[in-house]
């Protein structure tokens, strides 16, 4: 993982998995958060490959209007509704 999409804050990878995973918490910092900063700064096979695609789908709907990029906003509004309806295993 990159870990520059942190560098504001005192966490390593492992931590950073770990709010991801839901297993931790910080303070504020959350599963929700680490999501969002990966939908934020980290590219998207890396984004698939530490959410999945079942909690990029379904988790998309909460975090969409925290992700700054317009750009994303377009992509993940296009994947979230073509995947499920076109890859009959998307889930898995």
């Amino acid at each position: 993982m990159n870990l520059s999409i942190i560098w504001d804050y005192d966490l390593d990878e492992t931590q950073f998995c770990d709010l991801l995973d839901g297993k931790q918490t910080i303070g504020r910092l959350d599963s929700d958060w680490a999501a969002i900063r990966l939908l934020d700064y980290t590219s998207y096979p890396e984004i698939v490959r530490l959410l999945g695609f079942k909690r990029l789908i379904e988790g998309w709907p909460k975090w969409r209007k925290h992700v700054r990029s317009m750009s994303r906003h377009r992509s993940f509004d296009f994947l979230t509704v073509w995947l499920p309806a076109n890859s009959p295993d998307w889930d898995k």
